[in-house]
């Protein structure tokens, strides 16, 4: 017996989730075809199982997985050795995952009995690049036909799972099914090949005595005669929940977009379900409530701004009314403090930035040594410069110092417009 790994779990979940493994079956369509399954509660301990038609699996809910389980006489393996650079596409993105396809059909055209644009093909989790790789391969139109079977019933699968690898522990020859149909299953870490139940198999593959047998129990007989040895038991269904264990995921290439088809109609099943669902009342009375605080918290947080703000403005409103009480109303505080400011300077003789003298002053500070104007024009606070004869670069550079000072800058046409910023 192969020991478990540790239970699988659900990576938005601290609980285990149930896994159902379902067997596909070599005729997915007919209705009464009879899958065998097993479901565990938490991946790694072996609960019910048999078999059932689609129609009578078991659901696991929208807590728990599907996994589908490949027959070992469905899959071929390959090892191939990938040009430089495949490795570095990734399966999961369609351009990707249709280089690195034609670039596998190219290197096992010659291998294959049926035409590669019929086959699924699916590489070995976490590929070296400098060491060949392990491709499995099988009948596209049956998977295809299998996972759709399954979804339609219920049961869309999230992982598709090979029933024996090569990756397995140790070398292992498994004999499996019944009597009349008997298998040799030979997995290790090289290879897995599938031959008939035959006296004529067993002498061929001459079998080491200290090697182990794993054998069902309905062939278990058969199989102690035939090698005339002890084999050792194991339950259909133990060995079905071994094989989820392996890092294999056929979900590849073309079924990858239809794998996450079926997870996004999984997970919006279960966010259908935490709206309605009675049991997660709780859960949407304590998100509601939650909600409910933080707006309330955001609503007194903005009050506050704009009792402060609101503060600052009539601040601001009270200097000018009581600096100078012949304002009696106040749209613009700072424009018409600025004003008043302007007309009492004028009033005492006193030079403001918008006059002449001022704008004069600023511009002799900003401009280039020995700059002239041709002609000067005053009006209203604005200056006008003509034929200053400046750069654009030296335009801008004025711009950019006058500014900080309080004083707008334009060129038009030749013409330099000087003024004082509103407010200022």
């Amino acid at each position: 017996m192969w020991p478990l790994r540790r239970p699988l779990y659900n990576d938005r979940q601290e609980t285990p989730m149930s896994i159902l493994i379902v067997t596909l079956a070599a005729s997915p369509a007919a209705p009464a075809t009879l899958y065998d399954y097993v479901l565990t509660p938490d991946g790694s301990t072996l609960g019910e199982s048999s078999s059932a038609p689609l129609a009578l699996l078991p659901l696991v809910g929208n807590s728990g997985e599907v996994v589908a389980l490949v027959p070992a006489q469905q899959l071929s393996w390959h090892q191939v050795t990938l040009p430089k650079g495949a490795l570095k596409r990734s399966v999961f993105r369609e351009a990707d995952a249709l280089r690195l396809r034609a670039v596998l059909e190219g290197l096992l055209e010659d291998r294959l009995l049926d035409d590669t644009a019929q086959l699924h093909f699916a590489i070995e989790a976490a590929p070296r690049a400098d060491a060949p790789v392990w491709v499995a391969v099988c009948d596209r139109a049956w998977l295809r036909a299998a996972l759709q079977a399954l979804e339609q019933s219920g049961h869309p699968v999230s992982r598709i799972v090979p029933e024996f690898a090569p990756d397995a522990p140790a070398d292992v020859l498994g004999v499996t099914g019944e009597p009349d149909q008997g298998q040799l299953v030979f997995a290790s870490q090289g290879t897995v090949v599938v031959w008939p139940l035959t006296a004529a198999s067993v002498a061929l593959l001459n079998w080491p005595e200290q090697s182990r047998i794993v054998a069902e129990p309905a062939v278990a007989a058969l199989a102690e005669q035939l090698f005339q040895r002890t084999v050792t038991l194991q339950q259909a269904p133990q060995r079905r929940l071994l094989a989820i264990q392996s890092s294999w995921d056929l979900a590849q290439f073309d079924l990858v977009n239809s794998n996450r088809a079926r997870n996004w109609k999984r997970w919006s099943t279960i966010f259908a379900s935490l709206l309605r669902a009675p049991h997660w009342r709780a859960a949407r009375l304590a998100l509601a409530l939650l909600v409910v605080v933080n707006l309330a918290g955001l609503n007194a947080w903005a009050w506050k701004e704009q009792a402060v703000t609101r503060a600052q403005r009539q601040a601001i409103r009270d200097t000018l009314t009581t600096t100078f009480p012949k304002v009696q109303v106040v749209v613009d505080a700072p424009l018409q403090m600025a004003r008043e400011v302007a007309i009492l300077q004028q009033a005492s003789g006193m030079v403001s930035g918008a006059d002449l003298e001022a704008l004069l002053g600023v511009f002799a500070t900003a401009a280039p040594p020995g700059t002239q104007a041709a002609a000067l024009d005053y009006s209203a606070g604005e200056l006008r410069l003509k034929g200053a004869q400046l750069t654009p670069e030296q335009n801008a550079t004025i711009s950019l110092q006058l500014k900080g000072q309080g004083y707008g800058v334009t060129a038009q046409g030749e013409s330099l417009v000087i003024k004082q910023e509103a407010g200022l």
